[in-house]
């Protein structure tokens, strides 16, 4: 036996992981493959920064709900390369604070690496030497996006530190710019252009991939749902298709769009636009009056959309019986929607599915980027038709070929970890829930808490916190189920505009059609599937946390103009140092303890409360509270508020 070298002992008991900053100094590494992550304590970061790869070394391991802890021994990879963040000037030298709460310490920026920044400018700085225990990282202006209160800044400094391009690269634009913005070949497709189909979408959709059709057999129906077929476009290993992959989803940042194509085919030749003729992947789903399916039949097809509907009109109709300009031939087919929408979700409630009806942030800006307003996105029965017909296409699509053993990409949402779970018991105990969860959740329990809490004050509060003792759905190329939707199969199939994963299996479906799926490409495919369900949920992650970076800014905005005024909210969550108010318009504060002069309160871990010690008043999750804004702070994305 080989005698093991020195640097074989020291590193054979190490783990390798990503390192996850906490804006409070210490943070976390999460292991590939693994669901528990290790705790890391401030002194022991070794000057990681956010998304480093590292090696760490467990010091105390896992005990019941506690997590290992560790200490980084070293850092392999560095992940930041620039950062975006206000330039501050002094006398012979300048640094910059990180708009990025992770990034806990500031860049040392030299005298000659300030590139006529001045203060208060956002910047962009590109890292020239990374942090060590002894010297914080430097780093030089490369781009200077304008002053801190600028509101036009804002969209920019998210774009720039997610490293979000709006235009692509030339190879990718030239190869759009060449795409025909009209077909020709109907070959081997069903002709489907005299058929009643249309597209519901919202007001400024203009990436359209979805349309539908709907027709009555006796007691039967006959569901369509035709979806762009992008992948006829977007071929692989294409620059477009290269560059799709990169960037794995649209992004949307209020009312500025990052698509994951160019114009040419999101919002051209690929698109479903009304009265023009698209070729579009199909899925007919016969279903009986229960809503059970009888049969299912996909194929490739040639479609014209004969009216682009938005859910507005369409909720006048089914609603309110008024019918907009051309919508007259549609009404009996649109109400026919709605009675097949309705048997959906019956079905799916009684099965279990849950509907957490967590309410979507609207924000509307003026032509200067100017906050005008922010609400609840309001929805209504129109959605929920194309929401219902969409799950039951995603779920037919994944049946069928998780049953061909066929390689594919499955859009997954595990079991709760059992942590939270008991975390969340602890909260509905405090609640006085009627309803008790047992040791193994499912579907059907969390669905019965939903329920005691229907309609009441703490509807709102309640579906927050069960959402937040679920995993996070992703994509996997194991078939591992969707425990939110009480679905054995499920994946992303109607949105591959925007979607890289719905584009793949696009790619799937297609081969398979035509019988050119070999052993050799199955195995191709198996290996592709793996790679890009990874890389598309990372980038699926990064777009939300810039939509909600960019929303938290703009919150801050609108409440820099609300300040001293009072409102009515509920207590989102309790921490040690305070506790989070969310007012009716989805803004959250907080009230941190130190404006919480009437007494001195400690926190209650086991139960989640915050209590006074002295008057013994005490606050806890789902409490309605009145508060007063006292600050807000576009930088530290934060708002402050006091007990009124």
């Amino acid at each position: 036996m080989a005698k093991q070298t020195k640097k074989e002992k020291i590193y054979r008991d190490l783990l390798i992981g990503t390192f996850v900053a906490n804006e409070r100094g210490f943070g976390f590494v999460e292991l590939e493959n693994e669901e528990d992550d290790i705790f890391i304590a401030a002194e022991y970061t070794k000057s990681a920064m956010n998304g480093d790869t590292v090696s760490v070394r467990i010091t105390k391991a896992k005990e019941g709900d506690r997590r290992a802890e560790g200490k980084i021994i070293d850092i392999l990879k560095r992940n930041v390369k620039v950062i975006v963040g206000t330039y501050k000037k002094s006398k012979n030298f300048g640094f910059v604070l990180p708009d990025d709460r992770k990034v806990l310490e500031d860049i040392y920026i030299p005298k000659n690496n300030r590139n006529k920044a001045k203060s208060n400018d956002r910047v962009v700085v590109e890292i020239t030497k990374y942090p060590d225990e002894q010297k914080k990282a430097e780093g030089k202006v490369i781009e200077i996006l304008g002053k801190t209160d600028d509101t036009n800044v804002d969209l920019l400094s998210i774009l720039r530190a997610y490293d979000y391009k709006p235009k692509f690269p030339k190879p990718v634009q030239k190869e759009a710019s060449q795409i025909p913005q009209v077909i020709h070949e109907l070959e081997g497709r069903v002709d489907l252009r005299e058929k009643e189909i249309f597209t519901i979408d919202g007001d400024d959709t203009k990436d359209i991939d979805d349309a539908v059709s709907l027709e009555k057999i006796g007691e039967n129906y006959l569901l369509g749902v035709h979806i762009a077929d992008v992948s006829t476009y977007v071929r692989e290993g294409t620059p477009l298709d290269n560059e799709a992959i990169k960037r794995g989803t649209s992004v949307y940042l209020i009312d500025a769009v990052i698509p994951m194509l160019p114009k040419e085919l999101s919002n051209g030749i690929c698109s479903l636009n009304p009265r023009e003729d698209r070729y579009a992947l199909s899925i007919d789903i016969k279903l009986d009056k229960e809503g059970n399916v009888l049969e299912k039949k996909i194929y490739k097809s040639v479609i014209c959309s004969q009216i682009q509907m938005t859910y507005n009109k369409v909720y006048q109709v089914i609603e309110n019986g008024e019918v907009p300009a051309g919508y007259e031939p549609h009404v009996e087919t649109l109400k026919r929607m709605k009675e097949l929408a309705t048997i959906l979700i019956r079905k799916r409630e009684s099965k279990g599915a849950i509907d957490f009806d967590i309410p979507e942030t609207k924000i509307v800006l003026d032509e200067n980027d100017k906050v005008v307003s922010i609400g609840e996105r309001e929805v209504t029965i129109a959605n929920r038709i194309i929401e219902q017909f969409m799950v039951l296409a995603n779920e037919c699509i994944a049946e069928f070929f998780f049953e061909k053993e066929i390689p594919f990409i499955y859009r997954v949402h595990e079991n709760p970890d059992e942590d939270k779970v008991q975390k969340l018991k602890v909260f509905l105990n405090n609640m006085n829930c009627e309803v008790v969860l047992p040791e193994k959740v499912s579907p059907s329990d969390i669905q019965q808490v939903m329920k005691a809490y229907q309609g009441k004050e703490e509807e709102k509060i309640v579906s927050t916190m069960l959402l937040r003792s679920m995993r996070l759905a992703k994509y996997s190329n194991e078939n591992l189920g969707h425990f939110g939707l009480a679905l054995k199969n499920y994946c992303h199939f109607t949105s591959p505009i925007r979607r890289y994963p719905d584009l793949f299996i696009h790619r799937v479906i297609s081969d398979y059609l035509a019988k050119n799926l070999s052993e050799k490409k199955k195995e191709k495919y198996k290996r592709l599937a793996a790679r890009y369900a990874e890389s598309s949920s990372d980038r699926e992650r990064d777009a939300e946390e810039a939509e909600r970076d960019l929303e938290k800014i703009k919150m801050c905005e609108y409440m820099e103009e609300h300040i001293g005024e009072e409102f009515e909210g509920i207590i989102s969550s309790v921490t040690a140092f305070g506790f989070f108010v969310e007012l009716p318009n989805t803004i959250e504060g907080l009230v941190h303890v130190e404006n919480m002069q009437d007494d001195y309160y400690y926190f209650d871990e086991i139960n989640v409360v915050l209590t006074g010690k002295h008057g013994k008043k005490s606050y806890k999750i789902g409490d309605k509270v009145t508060v007063k804004a006292i600050s807000s702070d576009r930088f530290l994305r934060r708002i402050d508020f006091s007990i009124a």
